[in-house]
């Protein structure tokens, strides 16, 4: 009678860039000890298998030696192994065209940054990487003038040249406005912040009623933008049944959008969030829609969150990896006193009140003004910074004056958490952060703290406790009692 022989799958296994062959078959301790015998099969203790090399001697001699012992199949050496995803995949419900506003390809940029002429009057000057289509149409344009000292091209600090300026440059290029230039005209805000969008012909552009209002409310310009956008694409979701109907829109339908959002499952809570405050200044504020009520719009449920939080080794090499006396004081502001990187920037030379010990912080978040602490340490940095730089208003200023940018603080954080070598996914706000921790792991008063990041409440400076050590060193695990 005919014995069964076993079946010795062979199966392919990457590792470390590399391919082999795992040996699999069901427990047989006599095909064990015969593929020990074999000088080109090695155990691996890693995968608790037999694997050898990927190669047609090893096959061709694996077959012969197992002949009459096993039965050798290759039925999975060619099959693709099965790739797993490193995280969770999410399974969403089907939503369609939840992108409104497409955007045109990039376009070069003509920044547009305030310019001093010599009478004291203020103009605005563009500057851009050369392109000879741009220079030709500036070149062209009735409302731009070069400016033969300087060799720059400058335009009248006004709306309406602005606007025509933009026209001028519409497919050509996108016109940018520096941190320096305040506008207070609407249309040319909407109109600049809508350059990037492609506009067919039942585009709805954000009504200006809408923009003036918050302007009235005096609401920060970042805020006005990011209503802006948010209304914008609420408009456009639904252009397909036109404004006049849109304005008629109840709580249902403002919930059934936000719904879709979540669903989408590309947006996160503050957006969404973000998104139902903008509509409901909207209809409320804007249009006196009295009727589309608050408490009847659904909000999503805010992720409880805890702040990222360096320790004070990781702080420090942060603040040794920068060499530049301008970007450590930047980096110390942010850690010693607990700044906003918005809060940095727009500090004046005359808000460091070392008489006091004190930094005068001029419209924070809210627009609410504050002081906090002005360390000793810091004091004598800025104090080498300032012999050093001899800053004219801002405390900061750019390579060529004016004041320095969000980005830039954003780029000198970065490149100083590369060099120190820290691992922890970070941003300047971690400063902050870590900051208000350590103050509290120090025995601060919590309202103090409160006080010095400017909190309006006290519940959002309270996440601190759930992130700090203070007193866990006295706390024993119960494993360590068993």
């Amino acid at each position: 009678m005919a014995t069964t022989l076993p079946i010795l799958y062979l199966n392919q296994l990457v590792h470390q860039g590399r391919t082999f062959i795992k040996l699999w078959y069901a427990a047989n301790p006599l095909l064990t000890n015969h593929l020990r015998q074999a000088s080109w099969i090695q155990f691996s203790k890693t995968y608790k298998a037999f694997v050898m090399h990927h190669s047609p001697e090893c096959l061709e001699r694996t077959f012969a030696h197992c002949h009459g012992v096993a039965t050798v199949t290759t039925v999975y050496l060619k099959k693709a192994p099965r790739l797993t995803p490193g995280k969770p995949t999410v399974l969403l419900a089907e939503v369609t065209g939840m992108d409104p506003l497409p955007k045109v390809p990039d376009l070069p940029v003509v920044k547009l940054q305030p310019f001093l002429l010599e009478d004291g009057s203020t103009k605005v000057a563009l500057s851009f990487k050369y392109s000879e289509e741009i220079f030709t149409i500036l070149k062209k344009s009735p409302v731009v003038h070069w400016h033969k000292e300087k060799r720059v091209f400058v335009v009248a600090a006004t709306g309406e040249v602005l606007k025509k300026l933009q026209a001028q440059l519409t497919g050509k290029a996108w016109l940018w406005l520096s941190q320096e230039l305040a506008v207070k005209d609407v249309a040319l805000l909407r109109q600049l912040w809508e350059q990037t969008f492609c506009k067919p012909e039942d585009f709805i552009s954000c009504p200006l009623a809408f923009l003036e209002k918050l302007f009235l409310l005096n609401y920060s310009q970042n805020t006005i933008r990011t209503y802006h956008s948010l209304l914008l694409r609420f408009l456009n979701w639904h252009k397909h049944v036109g404004l006049p109907k849109i304005q008629q829109f109840k709580e249902m339908e403002i919930n059934e959008y936000h719904r879709q959002m979540v669903q989408a499952g590309t947006y996160s809570y503050s957006f969404v969030n973000q998104s139902i405050n903008a509509i409901k200044f909207y209809y409320q504020r804007s249009l006196g829609r009295a009727d589309v009520h608050l408490a009847n719009v659904e909000r999503p449920e805010k992720p409880e969150r805890l702040p990222t939080v360096l320790s004070k080794q990781d702080v420090a090499r942060i603040m040794a990896a920068t060499y530049n006396q301008k970007h450590r004081c930047l980096l110390q502001l942010l850690y010693a006193g607990g700044l906003r990187i918005g809060e940095v920037i727009n500090l004046k030379i005359t808000d460091v009140q070392s008489a006091r010990n004190l930094l005068f912080i001029r419209g924070g978040k809210g627009k609410k003004d504050r002081t906090t602490l002005l360390s000793q340490k810091l004091l004598e940095s800025l104090r080498l910074y300032y012999r050093e730089y001899k800053p004219k208003e801002w405390l900061f200023e750019g390579q060529f004056g004016g004041q320095y940018t969000v980005q830039s603080v954003r780029k000198v954080f970065n490149e100083a958490v590369l060099r120190a070598g820290v691992q922890t996914k970070v941003t300047p706000h971690t400063l902050r952060h870590s900051f208000a921790t350590h103050l509290l792991e120090q025995g601060t008063d919590l309202r103090y703290i409160q006080t010095l990041l400017g909190h309006k409440n006290s519940k959002t400076t309270e996440i601190y406790t759930h992130v700090t050590s203070h007193a866990l060193d006295k706390i024993v695990s119960p494993l360590d009692c068993l």
